[in-house]
């Protein structure tokens, strides 16, 4: 018997998450997430999976329905169900919003996926900045 060599798998992409420092002042964005698409049912569960513990199980998250690719209304992520919302208000065009009951809410900046590095990078900053 013989056994083929399997190549490694390649590593999953580095989240591109950056959060704002935990203050007690509320903020009006919590942090910024560059996806690498528009494809929420790809990107969400590495995101969700990457957020702090202390944040809760997320239940529900709204996204910009005209910029993300249309889906169903809730999904499966870590065997809990998600919901999924969208607005087309101009409040929440470069945003995502997660909610977790009796934890918080918090809304994350969505740097578009095709920014350049150098683009982003001061986005994320400017997101994530001490502003007390």
């Amino acid at each position: 018997m013989t056994t083929a060599l399997q190549p490694p798998l390649p590593p999953h992409p580095l989240l591109r998450l950056r959060l704002a420092p935990r203050s007690g002042m509320p903020r009006p964005i919590d942090g910024a997430w560059w996806p690498r698409s528009y494809d929420l049912l790809a990107e969400l569960p590495r995101l969700l999976a990457g957020l702090p513990r202390a944040w809760g199980h997320i239940t529900s998250v709204t996204v910009n329905g005209a910029t993300w690719t249309a889906g169903p209304g809730r999904m499966l992520v870590s065997n809990q169900v998600v919901r999924l919302h969208r607005t087309l208000t101009a409040s929440a065009a470069d945003t995502i919003v997660l909610l977790a009951p009796g934890q918080g809410r918090w809304d994350l900046l969505v740097v578009p996926p095709d920014t350049t590095e150098r683009a982003a990078e001061p986005l994320m900053a400017a997101a994530t900045e001490d502003q007390s």
